[in-house]
């Protein structure tokens, strides 16, 4: 059984920074793509970031140069640092990870509960 349990998240103001994280835990072969998805109310889930096994990068459009993804893989960890947050930034945001259970399996996608974030004005 894979889990994936997010933390951080909360409430923070416009302009300040929130950080959050998420581990993989159970038994599995690997982890592979890792990112971040978000869902404001009334909207659709859009995705916020991915991050490669090795280290590549990809970003929503309205989030670069403000939010950035890392992973440790030893940890079976992904994080995401918010800066420079926006109101429209408030969401629930939730882990994202594709992940093999044996050499042979390409991997399926596994998400976490989320976490709130709210940026108030």
């Amino acid at each position: 059984q894979v889990q994936l349990v997010e933390s951080g998240g909360g409430l923070a103001q416009a302009g300040g920074s929130l950080g959050l994280s998420c581990v993989v835990s159970g038994s599995f072969y690997s982890v592979n793509a890792m990112g971040w998805y978000r869902q404001a109310p009334g909207l659709q889930r859009e995705l916020v970031a991915t991050i490669g096994i090795g280290g590549n990068t990809h970003y929503l459009n309205s989030v670069k140069g403000r939010f950035t993804i890392s992973r440790d893989n030893a940890k079976n960890t992904v994080y995401l640092q918010m800066n420079s947050l926006k109101t429209e930034d408030t969401a629930v945001y939730y882990c994202n990870a594709e992940v093999s259970r044996n050499y042979y399996d390409p991997g399926m996608d596994y998400f976490g509960k989320g976490t709130l974030v709210t940026v108030s004005s």
